[in-house]
């Protein structure tokens, strides 16, 4: 049995949980978040605890179960505490910006690079180091990686965009093999 998967997923009494034709809906502070449970996964919610269950032991199924275990703790760890990414930018002249409900980036192109916030996600800038914060952990994956993807790191010079805490790997120049 997947290790993961069997682990029960408890929850806050601030927290509604509802099942409906194969659709998880979880409510809390944060805000409100929706799956769609595939068929051969079975999900109980009995008082202030989640369980996931499989309907056999076949490999797909196998899989399947440890994700939406996985899923569905990040909807409830989302709703009530959120998840946040913080961003670092290095480069002379490279910068974040806010303007409104969009985020500007000065990344060293001939223009400047807009991006629309969505919903769902807030936004803080800070000299060098954008935090993006969000109740869905995918989206805000997504979104943190279309940013970073503007412009990633470089291994000579570091200059680019990284995750706070990323390791960079540094390669030498040509003036190191002299």
């Amino acid at each position: 049995m997947s290790r993961i998967g069997k682990k029960p997923i408890p929850f806050d009494s601030k927290v509604e949980v509802s099942l409906k034709e194969n659709m998880l809906r979880v409510k809390g502070p944060k805000g409100t978040l929706e799956q769609a449970i595939h068929p051969k996964i079975t999900v109980r919610i009995e008082k202030n605890v989640i369980t996931v269950e499989r309907a056999d032991d076949e490999k797909a199924t196998k899989a399947l179960h440890g994700l939406f275990r996985a899923l569905i703790h990040n909807m409830v760890t989302g709703v009530t505490t959120g998840f946040s990414r913080v961003l670092e930018v290095k480069g002379t002249g490279y910068k974040f910006e806010m303007k409104g409900n969009k985020l500007s980036f000065l990344l060293g192109f001939s223009h400047p690079v807009e991006f629309d916030i969505p919903k769902g996600i807030t936004a803080e800038v800070k000299p060098g180091e954008l935090t993006l914060t969000a109740a869905d952990k995918q989206l805000l994956g997504d979104f943190s990686s279309k940013i970073k993807a503007l412009r990633p790191v470089e291994p000579y010079k570091a200059k680019g965009i990284s995750y706070r805490g990323q390791v960079i790997r540094r390669k030498a120049g040509k003036a190191a093999g002299k």
